[in-house]
């Protein structure tokens, strides 16, 4: 046999001749959907132009992000859970899977609608990642989808989204905070407006809130803002009827092209005009007894028209902001109240000739601006004066009232006996307590200051159960006045009260106080009375304003949830 003979098997074969170049494997910017490679973690590793472009973020702020939590999120623009997420499912079980619209949020904060496609890729034998591809469904293009947002809620968003309201608006008595987490709320997953008009008390309409979501941002439109028209009796227009309490209703700009009806119509004509809302729900806000204001939302960027079906919806949360706000004011009220009171029961302080005096007072923090706490200065006869600090049991409403109950017996007892011993009026104070006031107890210091023909001053004074006056001398020295100390005011038992006295230094600083600025619920009171003690011997050299400011600042506790009053008082040189 010719071994050089061409058969099948030979070299010359056509099947065995050389193939010519293929044209290079196309590469991730080859493809035109938006496009990005993550690993087996789901880490990003690569994107493309069109997703850079699509998403609007650089390259940088893609790769080595995790891909569920940088873009993926639900309705409400919240990353979702991971169990709940498609994608992620079929990346981590290295199935081919397509799905889809589904919100995906942009480097501007904006979310959109994107279908997708994870298919798993290997190098080698290995699976090392998938490819992800995102577009738009349907009829919309891309670009028209991104400006589109979450009209279409679930049954399940629609209660998580009223829970919500629930706990953010009942969580505050700032009725402006309240305002803003209303729109937060809303924006954007309903709106891209939200518009607040209150009544106040004597029927004054303000328009409390225009707020817009923009490029992922809530910004507030001030120049919007401001005092409304009054309430027309009559008008069929939509807000004007939510302030009175009508039910919700569609709107638009159309409903304000007529002749107005009245101011509510002109400025709602320029609302709509400024802020280009095309669709508006409004829906009034009603309070326990009357309705307060309305709620307006509207969209203007989106193309989606609100309908009949969003209006139980909004109901719903007007419903909620009522309560919410109605509560606010009644907080906002009786603090109002609680501060005129705290003006008249705090008084100001008497001239005493060569004698600087300071006074403060701190209002509990979660309570209703006044408390049990207080301070009092008066004279007595020409050459002596009354010092008093007290404190009653509580820090609300309730304790200001018997504060002000004791404080006026004592008041009256002291007058009365001018030149009795501050022992002798507390004794007949705690009997009063007893019988006539509605207080449970008491503490309280009484002091009486006088000056001597040696030209220095003199204390006497008798302790209720409070925490002892702290003396201080011009150079450093601080020592509690310990002696004449009692029990509290309120007991039922009848002990003898001890008074004292002792005479104060020259520029000395005598300082009385409430618990609040040394009592802590995470420590003895000892160690509080120990940094008091120890700040004010370094401040001696301060004025006495600064004394006090110093010593709130540095010595009161930061857990502390008590009001605190304090009155200092600074001796002359004794040569003045």
């Amino acid at each position: 046999m010719d071994v050089t003979s061409t058969g099948p098997g030979d070299a010359s074969s056509p099947r065995h001749q050389e193939w010519p170049d293929l044209a290079p494997a196309p590469s991730l910017e080859d493809v035109q959907a938006a496009a990005l490679t993550v690993d087996e973690d789901g880490v990003i590793v690569s994107v493309n132009e069109a997703a850079e472009s699509l998403l609007h973020r650089s390259r940088e702020e893609f790769v080595g992000q995790d891909v569920h939590d940088l873009l993926h999120r639900d309705s409400h623009g919240r990353v979702p859970p991971r169990t709940r997420c498609r994608s992620g499912e079929a990346l981590r079980d290295r199935r081919t899977e397509h799905g889809d619209p589904d919100w995906f949020a942009r480097g501007d904060g904006v979310l959109v609608r994107l279908a997708w496609c994870v298919a798993p890729y290997s190098s080698g034998h290995r699976s090392t990642g998938a490819l992800v591809l995102l577009y738009g469904r349907g009829r919309s293009t891309p670009e028209e989808d991104l400006d589109r947002a979450p009209e279409g809620l679930t049954e399940l968003d629609r209660l998580a989204l009223l829970a919500e309201t629930t706990t953010q608006l009942t969580s505050t008595l700032d009725t402006d905070e309240a305002l803003h987490r209303l729109a937060a709320l809303a924006l954007p997953r309903l709106a891209d407006w939200a518009v607040i008009d209150l009544i106040a008390e004597r029927d004054e309409v303000r328009r409390a809130l225009v707020m817009e979501y923009k490029d992922g941002s809530l910004i507030g439109h001030e120049d919007l803002q401001g005092p409304m028209p009054p309430v027309p009796e009559v008008s069929p227009m939509p807000l004007s009827r939510a302030l009175r309490g009508a039910a919700s209703s569609l709107a638009g700009p159309a409903i304000y092209q007529g002749p107005p009806d009245s101011g509510i119509a002109v400025e709602q004509r320029r609302l709509f005009a400024e802020t280009g809302i095309h669709s508006a729900v409004i829906a009034p806000i009603r309070g326990l007894r009357d309705t307060i204001g309305a709620l307006t939302l509207g969209r203007s960027r989106r193309p989606a028209a609100f309908t009949a079906a969003d209006l139980p919806l909004l109901e719903d949360i007007t419903r909620r902001a009522g309560l919410a706000l109605d509560n606010a004011r009644l907080y906002q009220r009786q603090r109002k109240v609680a501060e005129t009171m705290q003006r008249h029961l705090l008084p100001q302080l008497p001239a005493v000739p060569g004698v600087d005096m300071a006074v403060r007072y701190v209002p509990a923090p979660h309570a209703s601006s006044v408390g049990g706490d207080w301070y009092d200065a008066f004279a007595l006869t020409d050459s002596s004066h009354a010092l008093v600090i007290g404190d009653v049991v509580g820090h609300d409403l309730d304790a200001a009232a018997g504060m002000a109950q004791v404080r006026n017996m004592l008041r009256a007892f002291a007058w009365a006996q001018p030149r009795a011993e501050p022992s002798a009026v507390v004794t007949r104070l705690d009997e009063a307590v007893k019988h006539i006031a509605e207080v449970p107890t008491a503490t309280i210091i009484l002091a009486t200051l006088t000056v001597g023909e040696d030209a220095l001053w003199r204390l006497r004074w008798t302790n209720a159960g409070h925490p002892p006056p702290l003396l201080v001398s011009h150079d450093g020295r601080a020592d509690y006045l310990e002696d004449a100390h009692g029990i509290l005011l309120g007991t039922g038992f009848s002990r003898p009260r001890p008074s004292a006295v002792t005479v104060l230094p020259p520029r000395a600083t005598l300082l009385f106080y409430a618990d609040g600025l040394v009592e802590s619920p995470r420590r003895s009171i000892d160690l509080g009375l120990d940094r008091l003690r120890r700040h004010a011997a370094s401040l001696a050299h301060r004025p006495l304003s600064s004394f006090c400011d110093s010593l709130l600042e540095q010595v009161r506790p930061e857990d502390n949830d008590d009001d605190v009053a304090m009155l200092a008082l600074r001796t002359p040189d004794r040569a003045r």
